[in-house]
């Protein structure tokens, strides 16, 4: 039995909720969105996106980006995550994503602890808001899926670390990939891709 999360944390104000993927993959950007559902409409299947099979996050996917009042997505490149890190780097693809949304909004719903100011925008940083609210819930939905659909395809460019099994996280085969072939222009550099007694450079 799936619980309906409720749709807004304020009623009357107009909430986008975000929420990341990727954060802790070696390889491939930090993909982010911003979901904002209208008062009313809600998705009683939305929940978050680890606890939902991959065929039930594309079928939500859709109906999310049809039923939502306005959504965006964004991302940080490897490179940039190599620059500034991975925290700055997640907060980056965030202001990304907000920057797409298409109406204004009053306030954001950050999934997690932790968060950097958006333009004048008050935020409020929730613990498993992903489990809490359905706007956040859907932001994590859009950004897993969009980000294991471009590491599907990166796989078939890069073929040798399962990308299209492991999305870029640090499974065995991964790690066997790289140690085998070495490291792609998509391997984050700062990140320990191997066990230090490997040598990489």
């Amino acid at each position: 039995m799936v619980l309906e999360l409720p749709v807004q944390k304020n009623s009357g104000i107009v909430e986008v909720g975000v929420d990341e993927a990727g954060r802790g993959c070696l390889a491939g950007p930090v993909v982010a969105a911003a979901v904002i559902f209208s008062n009313g409409d809600s998705l009683p299947s939305v929940n978050d996106s680890k606890q939902l099979s991959e065929k039930k996050r594309a079928e939500l996917f859709e109906k999310i980006i049809n039923k939502s009042a306005a959504y965006g997505i964004g991302e940080a490149l490897p490179e940039e995550i190599d620059e500034i890190n991975i925290l700055n780097a997640s907060f980056l693809a965030m202001h990304r994503a907000l920057a797409k949304i298409s109406i204004p909004f009053e306030s954001i719903l950050v999934d997690g602890n932790r968060f950097t100011h958006y333009k004048d925008v008050r935020h409020e940083c929730i613990v498993k808001g992903d489990s809490k609210y359905q706007c956040i819930a859907a932001a994590s939905i859009l950004a897993k899926h969009t980000r294991d659909q471009q590491m599907i395809e990166l796989d078939k460019k890069f073929p040798g670390y399962a990308w299209g099994k492991n999305f870029g996280y640090p499974t065995r085969a991964h790690r066997e990939g790289i140690s085998r072939l070495g490291v792609t222009p998509l391997h984050r550099k700062s990140f320990n891709l191997l066990p230090k007694q490997y040598s990489l450079f």
